[in-house]
């Protein structure tokens, strides 16, 4: 694969956010473009007919549009050209170990993303944004939407506790995918990591990890993140 390729992103979308960690955890070379998911502009239909993020232009190869596709194809390159003393943090394992890796995936960039990311975004950031900040959130969209939260929460603290990692015992793309929309809901201050002692632990070791540092240094123009959303130890 070459190596500079270009990604189209939202700073606070976590489909975007989970090709932005597991590029760089494969040390695998992009820029970034800027896009506002909310505005479906020409350029991001012409690439993208769905209009959604992200979208990843690989330097002399095709145009890879959604995380779905990004991680399949890069996982079928990395294993195409796998080097020597690394492990990609993709789909790793046997057939079946891969499939929970799918399933999990699946879960967060799906299940989660309908009942908890998607709304909490739309009410609290890109409304605002398409209004000017003179809209206000919907209250009871937020309120039962942070409650679908804890039963994700739950989950999570859930595996997190029965496993080393998300999927198993190694890393996955499963990981990184949960932690990018949690990452964006702690942005948002919106994670009630205090409940959930197994979930907070999991997240502070990805959160550690270098791959992770340009997330923490996001910032968006009308909300402050809080205190704890770049510590490391919380």
């Amino acid at each position: 694969m070459p190596r500079m390729h270009t990604l189209t992103h939202f700073r606070l979308c976590p489909h975007s956010r989970s090709v932005r960690l597991l590029l760089a955890e494969l040390d695998i070379g992009f820029a970034l473009i800027e896009e506002r998911p909310w505005e479906y502009r020409p350029e991001l239909m012409a690439m993208n007919p769905a209009g959604e993020l992200p979208v990843l232009a690989l330097e002399g190869g095709p145009v890879l549009c959604g995380s779905y596709a990004i991680s399949e194809y890069v996982a079928e390159d990395v294993k195409t050209n796998l080097r020597e003393r690394f492990a990609p943090p993709i789909f790793p394992g046997s057939r079946d170990d891969r499939a929970e890796v799918r399933r999990l995936v699946d879960w967060f960039h799906g299940k989660l993303n309908r009942e908890v990311t998607r709304e909490i975004l739309e009410e609290r950031v890109y409304r605002a944004y398409r209004m000017n900040g003179a809209a206000a959130p919907d209250v009871a969209i937020l309120r039962a939407v942070r409650e679908n939260l804890r039963y994700h929460m739950s989950y999570i603290a859930y595996l997190a506790h029965q496993r080393q990692w998300l999927a198993g015992d190694e890393m996955s793309f499963a990981d990184l995918a949960a932690a990018a929309h949690l990452s964006c809901l702690d942005y948002l201050g919106e994670v009630p990591w205090d409940e959930y002692e197994p979930a907070r632990i999991w997240y502070a070791r990805i959160k550690s990890r270098p791959a992770f540092r340009p997330l923490l240094a996001d910032r968006i123009s009308g909300v402050a993140a809080p205190g704890h959303y770049a510590d490391l130890d919380f």
